[in-house]
């Protein structure tokens, strides 16, 4: 390839997250099992509606995925009640491979089924992953994160 094929970065190319309609959007949910033993496993969420959908929704179609879904039997006796932004897409990540021990005042999303504040309306667009866990055992895994094999 010569240097006139080449296109480099364009700085006005626009990000990925953005060039999805928020009614149409990818996001990932990273379903925790163990802390200690790193043992995640990713839900994809394609054409999901930001727009439209509460955290209560996502909460339960990432619940229903598990229940269906047979590579995640694992994690059907696992009783999930917290969800929480991992990383927004384009942003800095974490250094922890598990979740994001940062923001928990800002990031936690109330999946109440009372709650009617949309995903968008918590800074989620495309691309956005979002921790799925139980939260008693994320206060035990923040207060001495020792990681096992």
């Amino acid at each position: 390839m010569s240097n006139t094929d080449h296109k480099n970065y364009d700085q006005n190319e626009p990000l990925t997250s953005n060039t999805a309609p928020l009614t149409d959007s990818t996001i990932t949910i990273r379903a925790i099992k163990s802390f200690p033993y790193r043992n995640v496993k990713n839900i994809i969420l394609r054409d999901y509606d930001l727009k439209n959908k509460t955290a209560h929704d996502l909460f339960q179609d990432s619940l229903k995925h598990i229940q269906t879904e047979g590579a995640f039997r694992p994690f059907r006796t696992v009783k999930f009640d917290r969800m929480k932004i991992y990383t927004h897409a384009h942003g800095s990540k974490t250094v922890n491979l598990v979740i994001n021990f940062t923001h928990d005042d800002d990031w936690v999303l109330d999946i109440s089924e009372s709650c009617s504040k949309k995903l968008c309306d918590y800074g989620i667009e495309n691309e956005t992953e979002i921790s799925l866990y139980v939260e008693s055992e994320y206060e035990e895994y923040k207060a001495n994160p020792v990681e096992k094999w």
